[in-house]
């Protein structure tokens, strides 16, 4: 890991073997690494990157150059983008088309959501916490520190169309503002009245003659992301055809006009036609196969995560929980798999001779169990065989446990032993919270000791 003191001279260091500023784009980060739009990624020197104390390794995929740093990514961005100035803004068209159609669809997912995963985290921390607090009968749930911390946490997923519109602008190149505007127009509170009252009395809400689907979209994903597309479209339209004289106000009123009723009345409805199927479809898996695709996520994340694709997964969680209120597929075989790895870790840690190794092992096992897995995986299990063949065992035997008990993730966060509340739902009963503690416990001791007995030390296969 980088001192404190060295964050500075790790940016600048990095900026150089990525080919220097004049071959950045872009540059953005996620829990534990930069993600760079280079121009030209033959110019980057990966092996003197890799070999750069405070980086833990580098991937490339899906359009991008990932620097990955570790917990202290924060810092080190801080210190990058204040060398780079400004690089907030999203690469060229010419440089977004790079690579296959699903590498890019990716990146783009990566780019939206990644900016909103502390909000996200924050409220799925502050539910939980508040569902301990009530579990305990610490907390009563007519009381008012619960109505205000409830509403704290819902504000996240209540104004999450707005937060998704504003990533979405930076990553597909539109105006923010115009994007949250969007947002704003969807949760409207006059919109939500209008619905309600057009499902009682069933007349149709209408805008000029054209009907407005009665659907309400707080704590959507879907709707807004259609809208927020079609804004990237339609904005650089507006802009070309407004005389130059007014264009600072017929631009945005262009946009917004288009763009506004284009989503009421055809993207939103189709956005939220979408999520339901989507919602409907995962439900419909769990019921017949409960436990396949905990199973299959627990055993392959590393490998998702060595990529990148696994913030793919992301929306679909986000979606579960927003559509039907929890999710069975996603979360709890990230939780199983981040568990198993950082037990593998930890079991090195026990075994191994090596000062460095074990310190290593320790530190990064500690910080997988808790949530956070780019420092074990570039810093332990792709470097030790045997760690990726526990990591695989422990988190498919506990993500199979979990889905065959049909574990249900109430609040997100990061997967790991700090967000285990996130499996206490407010009117649901505590065996699923045991359920996830017991599918942790599993995967944890799968990936223990399959990583114990199969480990050996360098020094004793060569004596």
């Amino acid at each position: 890991m980088a001192k404190k003191e060295n964050y500075d001279e790790l940016a600048k260091k990095i900026i150089g073997l990525v080919g220097g500023e004049e071959n950045i784009s872009n540059v953005t980060h996620c829990a534990t690494r930069l993600r760079f739009n280079l121009k030209d990624e033959s110019k980057a020197d990966t092996d003197a990157i890799k070999g750069t104390p405070g980086v833990l390794g580098v991937a490339s995929a899906n359009g991008q150059y990932q620097v990955i740093i570790g917990p202290e990514v924060t810092q080190v961005y801080e210190k990058l983008t204040a060398k780079l100035g400004d690089m907030g803004a999203p690469a060229s068209p010419a440089e977004e088309k790079k690579g296959s159609v699903v590498s890019r669809l990716i990146d783009t997912i990566t780019g939206i959501f990644t900016p909103i995963l502390p909000p996200l985290t924050a409220a799925g921390m502050l539910k939980a916490v508040l569902a301990v607090l009530v579990a305990f009968k610490l907390v009563s749930s007519d009381s008012s520190t619960y109505q205000v911390v409830n509403f704290m946490a819902d504000a996240t997923f209540y104004f999450l169309p707005i937060l998704l519109a504003n990533s979405a602008a930076k990553k597909l190149g539109c105006n923010p503002y115009l994007a949250m505007m969007l947002g704003g127009i969807l949760i409207h509170p006059n919109f939500v009245s209008m619905v309600s009252a057009s499902q009682e009395s069933g007349v149709a809400i209408t805008i000029f003659g054209l009907p407005i689907y009665n659907a309400t979209y707080s704590s959507s994903v879907i709707p807004i992301l259609l809208g927020v597309l079609l804004m990237s479209k339609v904005e650089p339209v507006a802009t070309r055809i407004s005389p130059k004289a007014i264009r600072f106000f017929t631009a945005p009123l262009i946009t917004m006009f288009v763009v506004g009723i284009a989503t009421l009345c055809v993207l939103g409805p189709i956005g939220y036609i979408i999520s339901n199927i989507l919602a409907s479809a995962i439900n419909g898996l769990s019921t017949i196969a409960p436990w396949l695709a905990p199973t299959i996520i627990g055993a392959l994340l590393p490998f998702l995560v060595m990529t990148g694709t696994h913030h793919a997964l992301t929306p679909i969680g986000i979606n579960n929980r927003m559509t039907i209120g929890f999710d069975t597929i996603i979360y709890p075989g990230q939780l199983a798999s981040n568990i198993a790895q950082g037990a593998a870790a930890l079991a090195v840690s026990f075994k191994t001779k090596n000062t460095e190794l074990k310190e290593l092992t320790s530190s990064t096992g500690i910080t997988a169990v808790c949530g956070i897995t780019e420092p074990v995986l570039y810093g332990v299990t792709m470097k030790i065989r045997t760690n990726m063949i526990a990591a695989m065992a422990g988190g498919g035997v506990g993500g199979f446990f979990m889905g065959l008990v049909n574990t249900k993730n109430y609040s997100g966060g990061s997967p790991g032993l700090l967000t285990l509340p996130s499996y206490i739902g407010l009117d649901a009963p505590m065996s699923n919270f045991y359920f996830a503690c017991a599918g942790a416990a599993i995967a944890f001791v799968v990936g223990f000791a399959v990583s114990y007995i199969l480990y050996k030390d360098p020094e004793k296969e060569n004596s």
